[in-house]
């Protein structure tokens, strides 16, 4: 912990990755407004896996979900590095157990969940309207992972909630 650490390190490159991340997210939104705007006639697509594929008409609708699914996901992922940045940020100082943090880590798994079942209902929308037979849709065992990625969160989040209360208690004895 403290200037120079590992965690230094590791907070310049989650700040890196906001920005990157901050530029995509922007430029995905302008997609997403132009979109609206732009013309598609007579624009195809084709879905394909391995055994072969298909092209159908790109629709207005079809646009605006895949790009407004893109930028949900990355403005979801950017939320949760701006969170991630502000913990990092604690941890430099060598201050990490703040309620402060509690809070930011429970959004975290809030927000990681929201990601993670959008991603699954995605999916399993365009696996029935856009490509059936060709795509599958997730499958519940699919979501084990993300699930306990979720559930470590809150269970990271109550740890730092402990150490906040016990750090609490040691400034109040004399």
């Amino acid at each position: 912990m403290g200037p120079g650490s590992v965690s230094s390190l590791l907070k310049i490159a989650l700040d890196v990755a906001y920005v990157l991340l901050m530029i995509i997210t922007a430029v995905l939104l302008l997609l997403l407004l132009a979109s609206v705007f732009i013309p598609i006639a007579n624009l195809n697509i084709t879905v394909s896996n391995d055994e072969g594929g298909r092209q159908q008409p790109l629709t207005r609708s079809l646009l605006l979900f895949g790009v407004g699914a893109l930028t949900a996901y990355f403005g979801g992922f950017l939320m949760i590095l701006r969170n991630l940045r502000l913990i990092f940020r604690t941890l430099t100082i060598g201050d990490p157990f703040r309620p402060e943090n509690v809070r930011r880590l429970r959004q975290v798994g809030v927000i990681l969940a929201v990601v993670t079942g959008g991603v699954w209902v995605a999916q399993g929308i365009v696996a029935a309207r856009l490509a059936p037979g060709v795509m599958e849709p997730q499958g519940f065992g699919e979501l084990l992972t993300p699930i306990f990625s979720v559930l470590v969160v809150f269970v990271l989040a109550e740890v730092f909630r402990e150490g906040a209360r016990l750090r609490r208690e040691a400034e109040l004895t004399i």
